[in-house]
């Protein structure tokens, strides 16, 4: 009983033992509370130093002055390229030396701010991570304690926004609720001496360019100018945003939009003297085809009040309007007609629109409707009245005229300068068995000569008919026989007209006729 006893006691101090053994291993190994760092200690001890850990690119932990370095850097993209971009000012070569550090193990490089310090960096890994410590070599190797290298990127960053500040081409100032300016940018101070008047001195605070109305919370976009003497006027977009108690104003140069408006108003302003000008009526209608401009002649010829006009009515409207003023001409189907003219840019993709419209009180229009890349449409109105009238009236001289020489029974054809056959009567036509409006093209002297020649006895007349038809200068009327291969006795006649022209005539003479003495071919070629 006493051995049982003893055993159970040894039992239980191996039990509690072994017990004790796993709640200091678990206490131990108990994961660390999220957020926490390696470095929480040391910074709170004042050591921290600047020092980074990564896995591969990836930032494990970092001393408060590293994430400084990290949130002051230039560089754009993830934590190692930001370090890297901040590095690479001191280490030229520190990217491809910390890729070699798989390989070699560890890295150690030295380097100037700068100010001219010297700088030393330590890149080792460390259990899978890579640390990355800067320090002061001056410190023996010690971690820095003040932190200088986030210190100076601040500083740095400092520096590169007054640069920029300083250099920026607009006007910059910072002004207070009451109007006084207590803040400028080189570009303003510069201006703001220019245009001091003689023998005055820049002074406190610094001298207004603007008026209040552009520190307005609500004067956004507005547009001021500075007069400098020698200088002429500079003009400026003025926009403002309200900082606190203060206000943070900004002036950007605004002299090219200034100019390029200037000089659209001018050609806006031309263009509508040229368009005043013209008698050709103009309306211009924009995309949703509302009328956006129109010249005096519109008005002339469609007799559309102005008030009408200026009110931009739509095209549909001025249609309409026009035809209460029986303006246009009245087609059978209005609707469908008034449809397809608002919708010409679709149909004349393959040209320009252009119809002639005869009005009931006798007048004719032109009317041409362009349509523009932009969906803009330009319609132009124009008065063919009279040159209408001169083309009927010339239609029917010639009508006449052919009328008459229908009548004669001598056959007639006449020829222009270039020897190309342009009237003829119907006794040419059955004369020569001929019919000109058949074969236009065939119509030259050459072609004629030869369908006169083949019908008639041979003879050299009609090679001289043809040089005399296709000269150009002085020359004589005169006469020629030769006979038909009917046997029949032809009188010709040449003659030139005024322009060049020439009037050949045949006339068959009668048995009488033969009798009269007749001039041989010999004589007529001695009298041309």
């Amino acid at each position: 009983m006493d051995w049982l006893f003893a055993l159970a006691l040894v039992l239980i101090a191996f039990v509690a033992a072994i017990a004790g053994l796993l709640v200091v291993s678990a206490l131990q190994g108990a994961p660390k509370p999220p957020g926490h760092s390696v470095f929480a200690d040391a910074a709170q001890a004042g050591e921290a130093g600047t020092v980074f850990l990564f896995d591969g690119e990836t930032l494990v932990d970092a001393t408060p002055g590293a994430r400084q370095i990290l949130a002051t850097s230039r560089a754009r993209g993830g934590n190692w390229l930001r370090l890297i971009g901040f590095l690479s000012q001191y280490f030229p070569d520190i990217e491809t030396r910390l890729r070699r550090i798989e390989t070699e193990g560890q890295v150690l490089l030295d380097g100037r701010t700068a100010q001219d310090k010297p700088l030393l960096l330590s890149a080792a890994l460390q259990g899978g991570l890579t640390r990355i410590a800067l320090t002061d070599p001056a410190l023996d190797g010690r971690p820095m304690m003040t932190d200088a290298l986030a210190h100076f990127a601040l500083t740095q960053e400092v520096e590169q926004l007054r640069e920029v500040l300083a250099k920026a081409p607009m006007l910059i100032w910072r002004e207070t609720g009451a109007g006084d300016i207590v803040w400028a940018n080189g570009a303003y101070l510069l201006k703001a001496i220019a245009a001091l008047s003689p023998g005055k001195e820049l002074g406190w605070p610094l001298p207004r360019l603007f008026e209040r109305l552009a520190s307005q919370e609500a004067a956004r976009g507005q547009r001021a100018a500075v007069t400098v003497q020698g200088e002429g006027t500079a003009w400026y977009d003025l926009y403002g945003m309200s900082g606190g108690e203060e206000r943070l104003n900004f002036a950007l140069p605004a002299d090219a939009a200034v100019n390029a408006e200037a000089a659209l108003r001018d050609f806006m302003q031309t263009l509508t003297k040229t368009f005043a000008q013209l008698p050709t009526g103009l309306a211009i209608f924009d995309r949703q085809r509302q009328l956006q401009l129109f010249n005096p002649a519109l008005l002339d010829l469609t007799g559309l009040p102005a008030e009408f006009l200026s009110m931009r009515p739509s095209l549909v409207s001025v249609l309409d309007a026009l035809r209460d003023r029986k303006m246009i001409p009245e087609p059978k189907d209005y609707r469908s007609w008034r449809r397809q003219l608002v919708e010409m840019e679709k149909a004349a993709a393959s040209g320009l629109y252009e119809e002639t419209w005869n009005l009931p009180d006798g007048q004719t229009f032109r009317v041409i409707g362009r349509p523009h890349p932009n969906g803009a449409l330009a319609l132009m109105i124009e008065d063919i009245t009279n040159e209408v009238s001169r083309s009927r009236r010339y239609r029917s001289d010639l009508e006449l005229g052919q009328a008459v020489i229908d009548e004669m029974d001598e056959a007639v054809a006449v020829f222009s300068a270039s020897g190309q056959l342009v009237m003829s009567n119907l006794a040419y036509s059955a004369l020569w068995s001929h019919a000109p409006e058949e074969d236009i093209q065939n119509d030259s002297i050459r072609a004629i000569a030869g369908h006169w020649r083949s019908m008639s006895a041979p003879a050299g007349l009609w090679s001289e008919a043809e040089e005399f038809i296709s000269t150009v200068g002085n020359r004589i009327c005169w006469t020629a026989e030769t006979r038909l291969l009917d046997g029949r006795l032809l009188s010709c006649r040449f003659a030139p007209l005024s322009g060049g022209a020439t009037l050949a005539a045949f006339r068959t003479l009668d048995p009488v006729e033969m009798a009269r003495p007749v001039r041989s071919e010999s004589d007529a070629l001695k009298s041309a």
